[in-house]
């Protein structure tokens, strides 16, 4: 195992994009796949009826919350008693998800470490689907038999900002701390959360040697990723602490300090990634107003030069630029087009990976201009990335604009 790496979450990843006969074998009563052998690189030679317990997941791009149900899964071999064959078979039980799947879906087995099994089902064609493909490497997933991957330690495998994202989407509890800084933390914020802006500007004062005036891109992941650490770290010391004092059998004051924390989660991504774009955007001498109001009361999340140009109709709108801030797009990106009539195209800055063809094609259609960082570029198609601007461009494209 090696820290910092998806083996420190699984032993072993099996996938395979589920064929018609496959697709109804699992949404039916006969949830038994044969010709598995290859699985035994994870499960191991079966002896008698293994049963493993199993968490199922079934992901689309539409739903706000996946599919979720605990079950088992069993490791056989058919032919157990017959002296020189074996017929390995695996068995689902009857769950919800299972009545999701499709063909074409996408099934990604997981053994953990700790001896249970992830199983999770992607839609066919989703973004969510080429996210954990990425995230698990899976370069070819051909009908017949599963892809296996036992290793899970290449530079690929190696968690970082966009793959903890992906791993919290399949229920994966990713682990991080930098308790080097915690101390610091809590003597500086008095044992509470700080503001997002504040605890931004932490975080990037942790990273004192790096500068946005040379790369913007590498500079913007690098700050994230450091807020994240460092946020889970205190977070996971304040809510430690206040669980130890408990809560005296209240269930209500339990379950809003639990939505408490859950909604922080939610919430302060967006907000850090708008902080640290802002930084960038004042470095690198750029005239914007964040949260400027347009027609019909919207705020685009930076406006370029600013309010005052963009209400101005001798201020040409070639001369007018706009970016959406989102750590993640889903459907949300439609709300951008709606933000500033007066500028086409508009551009939305995004750390979501892998978004489907499907969408990025429908993003072109409505004048919707994407900026990835460079180094979440290479998880797009090779047509996609033709499309796609990263921060640095965007950034001199504004310059050139503001002349």
């Amino acid at each position: 195992m090696k820290s910092g790496h998806l083996s420190e979450y699984f032993t072993g990843i099996a996938a395979k994009r589920l064929s018609a006969v496959e697709a109804d074998v699992f949404r039916s009563n006969q949830h038994e796949f044969n010709g598995v052998d290859g699985l035994k690189q994870i499960f191991g030679e079966a002896s008698g009826k293994q049963k493993f317990p199993a968490k199922f997941i079934y992901l689309t791009d539409h739903d706000n919350e996946p599919v979720v149900t605990d079950g088992f899964l069993t490791w056989y071999d058919a032919r157990e008693r017959h002296p020189t064959r074996s017929e390995h078979r695996l068995y689902f039980p009857t769950t919800t998800v299972s009545e999701c799947a499709a063909t074409g879906d996408l099934l990604v087995i997981g053994r953990r470490p700790d001896g249970s099994v992830l199983v999770v089902v992607a839609a066919a064609g989703s973004t969510v689907s080429n996210q954990i493909e990425w995230l698990f490497g899976l370069s070819t997933l051909e009908f017949p038999g599963f892809s296996i991957r036992e290793e899970l330690e290449t530079e690929q495998d190696r968690i970082a900002f966009a793959s903890r994202f992906i791993l919290e989407q399949i229920g994966v509890v990713i682990e991080t701390a930098e308790n080097t800084f915690l101390d610091q933390m809590l003597r500086q914020f008095g044992g509470a959360f700080p503001t997002t802006r504040d605890f931004s500007a932490y975080a990037r004062s942790t990273l004192p040697d790096i500068s946005p005036l040379d790369q913007p891109d590498a500079v913007l992941m690098a700050w994230m990723d450091r807020e994240e650490i460092l946020f889970r770290t205190l977070e996971r010391h304040l809510v430690a602490d206040r669980l130890a004092h408990g809560f005296e059998k209240d269930v209500d004051s339990f379950m809003s300090f639990s939505l408490s924390v859950q909604n922080r989660r939610k919430s302060r991504v967006g907000y850090a990634l708008e902080n640290h774009t802002e930084q960038v955007l004042s470095a690198r001498g750029l005239r914007y107003v964040r949260s400027a109001v347009t027609e019909n009361k919207a705020r685009p999340d930076f406006l370029f030069p600013g309010e005052k140009e963009y209400h101005d109709p001798n201020w040409e709108s070639m001369r007018l630029t706009m970016l959406g801030v989102k750590a993640t797009c889903k459907d949300r990106w439609r709300q951008v087009l709606a933000e500033a009539n007066r500028i086409s195209p508009k551009h939305l800055l995004t750390l979501e990976t892998a978004i489907s063809s499907a969408q990025t094609d429908e993003m072109r259609d409505k004048q919707l201009q994407l900026v990835i960082p460079r180094s979440l570029q290479p998880t797009y198609e090779p047509a996609q990335r033709a499309w796609l601007i990263d921060f640095a461009t965007f950034t001199d494209v504004v310059k050139l604009r503001q002349g």
